[in-house]
C-alpha cells in the first residue's frame, strides 16, 4: 500500500517481496557501522524481521518503517527499492521515532532529505503525532545533518536499555496554530 509520493520517491508498505532487498541493507556497511547487526544473514530471517517488525507495526500502530522506491522515470531501472524510512514506536523511548537507511550508492543523493520530510509532514499533519523524535549514532554525521535538515532539534545524551553506547536524541513538536 503507497503511503506518500515526492518528486522521485515512493514511501509504501513492505512485503515479504522486499526480503531480499531487507537482507542486502542490513548487511551493509553503514547500517552496521551506525545501526548495528540485526542477524539477518538469509531470506528467511529477512522475511521473519519484516514479518515481526514493519508488517506488525502497520497491523499494531498504524505505521511503521516504509519501502522507500525510486520511481521509475527518474531512474533506468524500474520502481527499484532504494532505502527505508518511517516511524516506529519503541517500548523504551516515550514518543514516536522517526528513522530512514538507504543502500550505500545511494547516500548523498538527496533521498534521504526528500523522504524524511515527506514522512515527517505526513506523521505531524496526517497521522496528527504531537511529538516526532530521532536517536542517532553520534558518529553518523550524515544523518545528524539530515535530522537537523529536516527541522528537528538536538535535545540529549540518552542510552537505550542496556546498550553501552550514548545515542544523540533529537525532537520536533507539531506546530500549533
Amino acid at each position: 500500500m503507497q503511503i506518500l509520493e515526492t518528486e522521485r520517491l515512493i514511501l509504501c508498505e513492505f512485503t515479504l517481496e522486499d526480503a531480499a532487498f531487507i537482507l542486502e541493507l542490513l548487511n551493509s556497511p553503514p547500517w552496521l557501522q551506525f545501526i548495528g547487526e540485526r542477524n539477518v544473514n538469509s531470506i528467511e530471517e529477512a522475511e521473519n524481521y519484516l514479518l515481526n517488525g514493519s508488517m506488525k507495526s502497520y497491523a499494531e500502530n498504524g505505521f511503521g518503517f516504509y519501502a522507500v522506491v525510486e520511481k521509475a522515470e527518474t531512474s533506468a531501472r524500474t520502481n527499484q527499492t532504494i532505502g527505508m524510512c518511517g516511524l516506529i514506536k519503541r517500548d523504551t523511548l516515550p514518543d514516536i521515532d522517526i528513522g530512514f537507511a538507504f543502500l550505500p550508492n545511494l547516500i548523498s543523493k538527496g533521498y534521504g532529505y526528500e523522504i524524511a520530510s515527506a514522512t515527517l509532514n505526513y506523521a505531524l499533519n496526517v497521522l496528527k503525532i504531537k511529538r516526532i523524535i530521532a536517536i542517532v549514532n553520534p558518529e553518523n554525521e550524515k544523518s545528524i545533518g539530515l535530522i537537523k535538515k529536516i527541522g528537528m532539534q538536538f535535545e540529549e545524551m540518552i542510552k537505550l536499555g542496556d546498550d553501552e553506547k550514548e545515542l544523540m536524541l533529537f525532537g520536533i513538536k507539531q506546530k500549533v496554530d
